[in-house]
């Protein structure tokens, strides 16, 4: 092998096959547990103009506030804390900061708090954490995790009081932050806007953006061959011509073409029309799961289409994937899940990280 093919970023994809309407299906576990997600896209096969409930879905996104040089004890304050972040559906992200060389910080909705920091950093801080699983030989990184809703963290007790020094006295960390909640109460809403109100900040309205792709080549899928032995394209290849198509990329391979040879994988079909649309932001996981319960309906009426499919990616940096698990950069940073739906209530998911993240759940 040559060595620039074997310098190529390897990633890991995980498929999975069910049914929405089996109980055993865990669809909305795995779009809980990935937190960090700045891109929707949706394709629809043989569709002209998208439907109004999608539109309604995308449109009802929350907005998200980009915090500038927010100290990092202010997410533990205790009105912040107890108001807010101990009742869910709020998310916090560092941003622009890189995962393999920047210390990195995300805040789940579950009440996770994750620090990832190089190894001065750590150091300094003083609290209990564990290498990073990407290191090399010797240890330059290091992860700490803290349960804000675990009782030894509450307000007053001796371990809060020492995690909130490191943070307010020993090394007061500053970076840009993404928040972003979902259907909070009025309670949450005054809990987070005390809080933007101190420093400097803007509200963004994720973006959305849609076209139709006339007259092309599409992958035939059928819902029991998600590996693609016989009847489907195999899912690599499929999320290969995804990609493609999501780029707006010619996938004919056409003669006077220089700008791409690439053609869609076989077995094909051709397609007289297709939607593609997407939104790009700070995109909470309840977000996605509720445009997703839109997408299910689309086969309530009869379609010419068997199948429609919505990719989710997430931050490349993010500190983390699905949960709590350690999320690495290394050449690619791949983090992203994708649905294909068919109109039996089908469904497969193909999960991506790279090739040194733990296995999607």
């Amino acid at each position: 092998m040559s060595p620039e093919l074997e310098k190529y970023p390897r990633n890991l994809l995980v498929c999975e096959k069910s049914n929405f309407l089996n109980e055993k299906s865990r669809h909305d576990i795995h779009v809980s547990k990935h937190s960090f997600n700045y891109k929707t896209s949706v394709l629809i096969p043989e569709c002209g103009i998208l439907p109004a409930n999608f539109s309604n879905a995308f449109s009802s996104f929350s907005p998200y506030y980009l915090v500038r040089d927010l100290p990092v004890y202010e997410l533990l304050e205790e009105t912040f804390l107890e108001s807010l972040v101990k009742k869910g559906h709020f998310y916090a992200l560092s941003y622009n900061t890189k995962i393999d060389e920047d210390n990195s910080i995300a805040l789940l909705s579950s009440g996770q708090f994750i620090l990832s920091l190089n190894k001065d950093t750590y150091e300094q801080l003083g609290l209990e954490g564990r290498p990073s699983q990407y290191n090399h030989r010797k240890a330059m990184r290091f992860v700490v995790t803290l349960d804000l809703t675990d009782k030894s963290l509450a307000p007053g007790t001796k371990r809060y009081q020492r995690v909130l020094s490191s943070l307010k006295d020993r090394l007061p960390l500053k970076y840009d932050f993404l928040f972003t909640k979902y259907n909070t109460g009025c309670d949450e809403d005054e809990a987070l806007h005390a809080l933007l109100s101190r420093y400097s900040y803007k509200e963004h309205k994720p973006v959305f953006s849609q076209h139709v792709l006339k007259n092309i080549q599409c992958p035939t899928l059928y819902p029991l061959d998600i590996q693609g032995k016989t009847l489907s394209c195999d899912p690599h290849s499929f999320l290969e011509w995804l990609g493609a198509v999501n780029l707006d990329i010619n996938c004919e391979n056409a003669a006077d073409s220089f700008l791409s040879t690439y053609v869609c994988p076989e077995p094909q079909s051709s397609i007289s029309q297709a939607v593609v649309c997407s939104v790009t932001g700070f995109i909470s996981p309840e977000n996605v799961f509720v445009l997703l319960q839109e997408l299910r309906k689309y086969f309530d009426e009869p379609k010419f289409t068997p199948w429609l499919s919505v990719t989710v990616h997430g931050f490349m940096d993010s500190p983390v994937s699905w949960g709590t698990s350690e999320h690495g950069f290394l050449k690619g940073g791949e983090n992203f899940y994708n649905f294909i739906c068919f109109k039996n209530q089908d469904y497969w998911l193909h999960m991506a990280t790279g090739a040194q993240d733990a296995c999607p759940p």
